[in-house]
């Protein structure tokens, strides 16, 4: 098989080949996205849409059987533009290539335009950022958001430029095959110290903007965490490790096992009793902290389409960093 009328390795123009014998029977839209380009959700739809053809006849079939011999071929058309707006917003860059785009989130920035938040967004910082470096994914031109952070959760993240990037991330988030550790103070001193939750996760039962451990229905969560400071037994700075990706993970099972983040306003709604054992200045310090204390310092993956090892990590935030020296300060 081969790719012709490149204007760049991740948008061709065209998608050109001659099935072979080995290639008999297989389907039209399998054959196209193993070239590496596309999705195959994204061949169905342009082959429905009438962009491919069989010997220079148009086909709309997706499942076609290929024929050996006979000649198949895809018109792409250039990625549309994105519906968010280009802003201007400046950006932490940890790394950048024209796969891909790590970086530090701060806290409060929304990650994708949603009711109530239609710009100002990483997604409109990233389209003004990277402009025509986009080459399209799903045919709009742009970023890949592969995984979110919570509005208020500070840290890394990875976005992709590429389809291919955006394919080879999101299937690696998908099998787990990564790593992702985050720092979160707790009410309280977990006991042991170390250990994992495994609990699946739904929507809450009673309140729909909520998420919850779940007796039924719910996907499989598992979080594994460890103590690395703790302030007698009011407060403890975790690290907890991803195993599954589920919406609120870290702070829905945290809040499971009795040890809510620290301000956080949906799984922390009352004053915690832990906060008791603090001085006063401490005790206020993480009660008035205005959002969920947590931090994803870590993110490691394998370059999507290199192949290379990267391993990115973010110091803690400076509202974070302060609420420790208040802890510290206790004496």
């Amino acid at each position: 098989m081969s790719a012709r009328n490149e204007p760049s390795a991740d948008r061709p123009a065209s998608l050109d080949f001659t099935a072979t014998p080995e290639q008999a029977g297989e389907r039209l839209d399998r054959a196209f996205a193993g070239m590496g380009s596309l999705s195959r959700s994204r061949v169905k739809a342009l082959v429905e849409a009438g962009h491919a053809s069989r010997d220079g006849v148009a086909t709309r079939d997706p499942s076609e059987s290929l024929r050996p011999g006979v000649r198949y071929s895809l018109a792409v058309p250039p990625p549309e533009a994105a519906t968010p707006l280009p802003q201007a917003m400046d950006l932490t860059i940890l790394f950048e290539d024209r796969h891909l785009i790590v970086l530090d989130k701060p806290a409060g920035l929304v990650v994708h335009p949603a009711p109530g938040h239609a710009e100002g967004t990483l997604v409109n910082a990233i389209l003004h950022h990277a402009g025509e470096e986009l080459s399209g994914i799903g045919g709009e031109k742009r970023p890949g958001i592969v995984h979110r952070l919570d509005k208020d959760t500070s840290g890394v993240m990875v976005v992709a430029k590429s389809e291919a990037a955006h394919q080879a991330l999101s299937a690696a988030f998908a099998e787990r095959d990564l790593e992702r550790s985050y720092l979160a103070l707790a009410w309280g001193t977990p006991s042991p110290v170390s250990g994992s939750v495994d609990a699946p996760i739904g929507r809450h039962p009673a309140d729909r903007k909520r998420m919850a451990v779940v007796s039924r229905g719910g996907k499989h969560a598992l979080t594994h965490f460890s103590t690395e400071r703790a302030w007698g037994a009011a407060c403890a700075l975790l690290r907890c490790r991803l195993a599954t990706g589920r919406t609120h993970q870290i702070r829905v099972h945290m809040a499971h096992i009795g040890h809510p983040l620290v301000g956080d306003p949906v799984y922390c709604r009352r004053t915690p009793a832990a906060a008791r054992g603090l001085p006063e200045a401490a005790r206020e310090a993480l009660l008035a902290f205005p959002r969920q204390a947590l931090h994803a310092q870590t993110l490691g993956f394998r370059h999507p389409v290199s192949n290379e090892p990267l391993r990115f990590t973010s110091p803690l935030p400076p509202d974070m960093t302060a609420l420790i020296a208040a802890l510290d300060a206790q004496g």
